[in-house]
């Protein structure tokens, strides 16, 4: 493995395999014998039934489910880099059941509930993702051990019972999530300062490129072909035109989340805002002692800032937060994948949790742009009329949520009447972002505000007067 913060960053499609192993630690771990090296470009003008644009999950689980209901379905996935190049194979591994937009916003847009229905739902994904990676044969590493979220301040604490009191309002229970105390917390994770927390059942920890690439073989099993290397520069109707051919298909799925408004007309659909990682060395079984983390739950704090963690299954921690700028004009390029300041604060945040790691070294730092939708609302459909499918918005939860979308897209296209075509989100319609400079003093305004809301908090003892206005704006 690499030594040191992720290598070169890929500049490019069709790079070299040892290229792609330096995008990440998930990468950079994954078994030998995935060499990485890119499939073979579209070799000219096909026709499929479907055409599905970028091969992260949401893409790949829609191919796979296709697939899995009709063997016969000619399915194409076109994708610039190789699979799980993206969010899919460099995200923070929690396969949880978080939706981005909260109850109350889906319950006014539908009802309480169908907001309840759609949560239940994420619930029961959790348990799809490890169904189908144990019956395909994919180790994905993976651990339900669910999720705790420290409160290490009073003003945390406080959250922590808001939290699990609005969730039995909802008519969620001990079973969905629990409010833990002092001793409760630190015995699932030894932080400092801990005066307790929640934990919900509802998270699975994963490799998340073994996921991914193990999703991509499973597709071609089925029948699927992956193109790599293969850019698509638009979509029409019925179209995906790439520089070697053009897919026609009576379907078109778009699946590129935060590469999204690389696409022709597509520029203020979603916003690319950038999530870092770094991770320690393998760490001793003495420190794992004293720390905890046994059944390797993933765990965060209930800071305004978002910050994330797992337990690997090779005994490293895994961590990763928000922090970065949004770059003017939705610009995606692989520099912004590194930013050493944000790298250093999470290195300090880390150390300042769970002081076992102040001595230990950090062997890898990347990071990578995830997608946003105005209204904070991730979405999936089919608009019937020009056979263009979508999925996307995720907010950085896309590991679970990206089953639900493959699922739901494949009975969309396939004209199912199921429970999934009739959940909330489906056909949901984001606003688009503002136009420019605007879009870039919006988003990073509300960075900075919760960068700042922590600081305020501590400086005042009160809740956040930022974070509670910011929070309004986003989930009204």
């Amino acid at each position: 493995m690499t030594a040191g913060p992720a290598g070169p960053a890929v500049t490019g499609p069709g790079r070299p395999g040892r290229a792609y192993r330096s995008l990440s630690y998930w990468h950079d771990s994954l078994p030998p014998d995935d060499l990485l090296v890119p499939r073979p470009t579209l070799p000219g003008d096909v026709d499929v039934d479907v055409a599905v644009v970028g091969a992260g999950f949401t893409g790949l689980w829609t191919a796979y489910y296709l697939l899995a209901a009709d063997p016969t379905l000619r399915v194409v996935v076109l994708e610039r880099e190789v699979a799980g190049f993206g969010a899919s194979g460099r995200n923070g591994g929690w396969c949880s059941a978080l939706f981005p937009a909260s109850w109350e916003a889906i319950a006014r847009a539908s009802s309480r509930p169908e907001a309840v229905r759609l949560q239940r739902t994420m619930h029961a994904t959790v348990d799809e993702v490890g169904r189908v990676a144990a019956a395909e044969g994919i180790d994905v590493h993976w651990a339900k051990g669910g999720t705790v979220s420290l409160a290490r301040t009073a003003l945390q604490l406080e959250r922590a019972e808001a939290a699990v009191e609005r969730a039995r309002s909802w008519g969620f229970g001990e079973a969905d999530l629990r409010l833990l105390d002092s001793r409760a917390a630190r015995d699932l994770a030894d932080g400092t300062h801990v005066r307790g927390g929640t934990y919900t059942p509802h998270c699975a920890t994963v490799h998340p490129a073994r996921l991914v690439r193990g999703l991509a073989r499973a597709v071609e099993r089925r029948g699927g072909v992956v193109h790599e290397a293969t850019p698509v520069l638009r979509l029409d109707r019925g179209r995906a035109v790439t520089p070697y051919g053009t897919a026609r298909a009576e379907h078109v799925v778009r699946a590129t989340e935060g590469y999204t408004p690389r696409l022709p007309g597509h520029r203020r659909t979603v916003v690319p805002v950038y999530s870092l990682m770094v991770t320690t060395e393998p760490l001793p079984e003495s420190a794992w002692a004293r720390i905890g983390l046994g059944g390797r739950p993933t765990f965060t704090d209930l800071r305004h800032m978002v910050v994330y963690g797992q337990r690997t299954a090779d005994g490293r921690v895994a961590f990763g937060g928000r922090g970065a700028p949004y770059h003017l004009g939705s610009r995606v390029r692989p520099a912004f994948d590194h930013d050493d300041g944000v790298f250093a604060w999470l290195r300090a945040t880390l150390a300042d949790l769970l002081p076992e790691v102040r001595t230990a070294r950090f062997t890898h730092a990347w990071g990578g742009p995830l997608g946003i939708a105005r209204d904070w609302w991730a979405s999936v459909g089919l608009d019937r009329r020009s056979g263009t499918a979508w999925a996307g918005g995720y907010v950085g939860d896309g590991v679970g949520t990206s089953n639900l979308a493959g699922r739901t897209l494949a009975d969309l296209l396939l004209g199912r009447d199921t429970d999934l075509v009739t959940l909330p989100w489906v056909g949901h319609g984001s606003r688009p972002w503002e136009p420019e400079p605007l879009r870039w003093l919006g988003v990073n305004a509300g960075l900075r505000a919760m960068g700042w809301a922590d600081p305020e908090e501590r400086a005042t003892g009160r809740e956040s007067l930022v974070a509670r206005t910011f929070a309004r704006l986003i989930h009204g």
